[in-house]
């Protein structure tokens, strides 16, 4: 795939996806790339976090990215033309305490590429504001879950198991916040169709 300054981060997400993928490269989008994925774009993230789900030489690595133009630069990968970066955090995938992550597949144009859940990445940004106070997280995680179906039951089960009953709290209210500004956005539009 040609990038140019104007490519997408979905559209860089699914190349390197596909790179990935064609050299057996198992690797899941996590992170801001992947709630900007959910949030269609109202966040942005400047990186790509995928998490590998199996151990990967830097060669094999290196060569599977070259293919879509990116460039090992320490621990990430640039490209000359896209603002984006490519991240391979440490795993195992997790978010919080929680081990136990089901990635789904999610159609981004015309390729299937392996992202964390919707509740899941609810959660992981979450998470940043339970454990670092990021208020751009909480913001982020409400528009995935303004956005998309979550599970609340079991965002309500991880908090409390996160020690962050209150944080939670303070999430759930701002939920319910949003989702009365979306409803009386949507409504009038709604009566005209």
């Amino acid at each position: 795939m040609k990038f140019t300054k104007t490519s997408t981060l979905p559209a860089v997400a699914a190349a390197v996806a596909k790179a990935l993928a064609k050299e057996s490269i198992r690797a899941v989008l996590t992170g801001g790339a992947c709630a900007s994925l959910y949030t269609r774009g109202v966040y942005q993230s400047s990186d790509l976090d995928f998490v590998l789900q199996s151990v990967v030489p830097v060669a094999r690595l290196d060569a599977a990215l070259a293919t879509v133009g990116f460039r090992r630069r320490g621990n990430h990968y640039e490209h000359q033309v896209v603002p984006f970066f490519v991240v391979f955090p440490a795993g195992p995938l997790g978010i919080g305490s929680d081990l136990g992550i089901r990635p789904v597949r999610r159609r981004v144009g015309p390729v299937s590429v392996t992202v964390l859940s919707a509740t899941d990445s609810c959660r992981d940004r979450l998470a940043a504001f339970y454990h670092w106070q990021d208020r751009q997280s909480l913001a982020v995680a409400v528009g995935i879950a303004v956005r998309n179906p979550v599970d609340l039951k079991a965002i309500k089960r991880w908090s409390r198991a996160e020690g962050a009953a209150e944080g939670m709290n303070e999430f759930l209210a701002a939920l319910a916040q949003a989702r009365r500004r979306r409803r009386l956005r949507l409504g009038p539009r709604s009566r005209r169709t």
